[in-house]
């Protein structure tokens, strides 16, 4: 191979020599800019989308925090197991049905076995439930007192005054405070929770007053009745702006805020079915929620 041929391909004067000099910085210098200069677009977020992500932060934050909750479960009688506090027990319909039908007949269970009897709930699910329940104290005595029981039964009261079932929403605090195991503590709790609502509509309402037992919200029920104002007025769930909703009591403004989104991507809502789709949306209200809405 004849070398001395291309050796005067690769003689340069100085000029092709500090020209290719230069040549060899450039290139080292945009691979240096290449690998490290940052040539990504930062990405245009709009104030709308930007109040988006924030509301949906705050909902996976809220999320986080009522799975990390430990939830205290306490004692109660099961003679005043709701449909839902049953269902979520674990209760078939038709053990929830059998309690009921008992109590109509203003019947009472008095143990975990009895419980079991008149249910028919099963030997496994009575162990998990039996270390919830709670019996007034006298009826854990009924043996002691059997005898003495029995006679007062047998005797007949000719003296019961029939009870006039009068609106709760009319009580006063002293109307109140009349009702066993009601003093001036609860009677209160029980007109603020109505101040806050606007007014009952539905005595079951009463079972989110704290410190109300059942027994003392059976006594309630047995005195009070819920009379519809004339001045009541529905929300139109369908018209309501996002302030009217968030200030209902049973809506949060997160969820005021999903429901009009919801709505305006949607359509109207037709009844409370559609509205409990609603991701946050108090399924275990619905049922009184219902009575506040106009659809």
């Amino acid at each position: 191979m004849n070398f001395k041929a291309l050796n005067r391909y690769f003689k340069f004067t100085n000029r092709q020599q500090t020209g290719i000099f230069l040549l060899f910085i450039i290139i080292i210098v945009l691979q240096l800019i290449y690998f490290f200069a940052d040539f990504s677009h930062p990405e245009v977020v709009s104030a709308e989308e930007k109040q988006w992500l924030s509301l949906q932060k705050e909902i996976d934050d809220q999320k986080q925090i009522k799975l990390e909750q430990k939830h205290t479960i306490y004692k109660f009688n099961p003679n005043y197991i709701s449909d839902y506090k049953g269902y979520k027990l674990g209760m078939s319909v038709q053990e929830i049905d059998r309690l009921l039908a008992f109590r109509k007949e203003n019947k009472y269970v008095n143990s975990a076995e009895e419980f079991q009897k008149v249910t028919k709930v099963s030997d496994s699910l009575l162990k998990v439930l039996a270390p919830l329940f709670k019996f007034p104290d006298w009826k854990q005595n009924t043996r002691e007192f059997k005898t003495e029981k029995k006679e007062y039964e047998k005797k007949p009261s000719y003296n019961i005054e029939k009870i006039v079932l009068t609106d709760i929403n009319q009580a006063s605090q002293e109307d109140l405070i009349k009702i066993y195991g009601i003093g001036e503590a609860l009677s209160s709790r029980i007109l603020k929770q109505k101040e806050i609502l606007g007014g009952f509509v539905s005595m079951e309402q009463l079972e989110d007053v704290w410190g109300l037992s059942p027994e003392v919200i059976a006594e309630l029920n047995k005195h009070f009745k819920i009379v519809m104002p004339a001045s009541f007025k529905k929300i139109p769930i369908n018209d309501a702006s996002l302030k009217e909703l968030a200030q209902f009591p049973y809506f949060k403004y997160a969820l005021a805020k999903q429901i009009v989104t919801y709505r305006s991507m949607n359509g109207n809502f037709n009844n409370i079915e559609d509205l409990s789709k609603i991701k946050g949306f108090p399924v275990e209200k619905a049922k009184i929620i219902s009575l506040y809405l106009d659809f």
